[in-house]
Parts: structure tokens; sequence; C-alpha cells
């Protein structure tokens, strides 16, 4: 019979610091910042030093994201992360439907 309740959680749960220090800076500082355009950055993960983001909601086609990522999102995370040597992008750019530029 059962009858508990359950459900999955689709939020990713970082279980090595490296990759929490990565979420906790996206979330506290790069999203409030691309919100401004509709936008947001999601962790993928982390390997060998390396955050793999994929941007969504205005960021996702934005002719201006590798200005954003370069400028702004991998500032903030290397400056902030000492662990991480390089952001990769991992977003398909194609698929955005409503690009912020």
């Amino acid at each position: 019979m059962g009858g508990g309740f359950s459900f999955d959680n689709p939020n990713p749960l970082w279980v090595d610091e490296l990759s929490k220090a990565v979420a906790e800076i996206i979330a506290s500082e790069v999203n409030p910042v691309v919100a401004s355009h509709g936008g947001h950055v999601d962790l993928v993960g982390v390997d060998d030093g390396k955050a793999i983001i994929a941007f969504g909601g205005g960021c996702q086609g934005c002719g201006m994201v590798d200005v954003t990522l370069k400028q702004g999102v991998e500032v903030m995370i290397k400056d902030n992360v000492p662990g991480i040597s390089e952001v990769i992008d991992a977003t398909d750019h194609a698929a955005g439907t409503n690009p912020f530029y």
C-alpha cells in the first residue's frame, strides 16, 4: 500500500564545496544582475576547475552573451571562487525564443 508522499527535487544538490561555492555566487551575485534583462544563469556542473553554466530567459540567444560571460559572469565567479580557472557556456543559444538583444 505505501501511501507516503514523495516528490523529486528538480534542483541539483551540490555535494562538493567548489560546486556549492559557484552555485552560491550565481544565486547571490550573477542572477540578480542578469535578471534585469529577463535572464538567468544555471550551474550545470564543475569539472576540473571549470564551471559549466547555461544561460536562460533573455540571455539565451542574446547577441551580447559573450560579453556577459567574459566580462561579467566569469569575473564574478573567478573573483569569488579561487578554485575556478574558467567558465564555459553550454547553452544552446539557437533555441532562445526571446533574447534581450
